[in-house]
C-alpha cells in the first residue's frame, strides 16, 4: 500500500472526560490539541477530534453484514492481524461489551477479515478489523 494522508474525522460526545479515558487510556491515542469544547486525538497517525454536542450522539441504523448487524455509522482502523489479535485481548481484558464480537468474516472468500465492533461512551460506532493477506483490503 502507499503512504496514504492522515484523515481527519470530528464526531460527537458527550463528555471530553469520557473521551479521554475511552480514546486516550482504552485505545492509548495520544492526545493533541484540545479546548473545554473540544480534543484531538492521534488515532494511529490520523486525527480525530472529539466535540461535545450530546443532542448529536444518537443511535444509529444497522445492517446486515454476513450476518452481523454493523452499525451503518462507525469508524475505525485496519491494523495488521497481530495488532488486532493484541487490541482485541486488551479490550476483552478491560472488560468491553462488544456489539459485534471479535471474529472471523468472510472465511474462505476475497475479503476474508478478523473484525470487531464496539460503541465509545457517547455510542459513536467503531470497527477495528485485519486481514491475513493486506493486499485483499479493495478484493471483490
Amino acid at each position: 500500500m502507499t503512504n496514504l494522508p492522515p484523515f481527519h474525522l470530528a464526531f460527537p460526545v458527550i463528555s471530553l472526560a469520557h473521551a479521554r479515558d475511552f480514546y486516550g487510556e482504552l485505545l492509548g491515542c495520544p492526545e493533541g490539541r484540545s479546548s473545554d469544547e473540544w480534543v484531538d486525538f492521534d488515532f494511529h497517525g490520523h486525527q480525530i477530534v472529539a466535540h461535545v454536542a450530546p443532542q448529536e450522539c444518537l443511535n444509529s441504523s444497522s445492517a446486515d453484514v454476513d450476518g452481523d448487524a454493523v452499525p451503518v455509522r462507525h469508524f475505525g482502523l485496519v491494523l495488521s492481524m497481530p495488532d488486532w489479535h493484541a487490541l482485541a485481548e486488551r479490550l476483552r481484558k478491560a472488560g468491553t461489551v462488544f456489539i459485534v464480537e471479535p471474529h472471523l468474516r468472510f472465511v474462505g472468500k476475497p475479503g476474508e477479515q478478523a473484525t470487531m465492533f464496539l460503541l465509545d461512551p457517547s455510542g459513536n460506532a467503531l470497527e477495528f478489523k485485519a486481514f491475513a493477506d493486506p493486499s485483499l483490503l479493495f478484493a471483490k
